[in-house]
């Protein structure tokens, strides 16, 4: 699987992804997966990311790779 990906034209690390979703930067980020959905607004791929927005906190982020629509698993 490669730590990197396309996402709405420009490559993407776990972290820039990370900080993309979370809007501010992150700890750490884990590698990049499919998300195994489609995007609720274009139907285009969604990938996720786990990171850590800070020392307590573990979040999986969702984007998808062609529009602006992203989600947390936050409740």
């Amino acid at each position: 699987m490669s730590d990197n990906r396309v996402v709405q034209g420009r490559m993407q690390t776990p972290e820039s992804l990370a900080e993309l979703i979370e809007g501010e930067d992150v700890m750490d980020a884990e590698p990049i997966e499919d998300a195994d959905d489609d995007c609720p607004e274009c139907g285009e791929n969604v990938i996720s990311v786990g990171y850590m927005p800070s020392a307590l906190e573990f979040v999986t982020g969702y984007k998808c790779q062609e529009c602006d629509w992203s989600d947390t698993d936050r409740d």
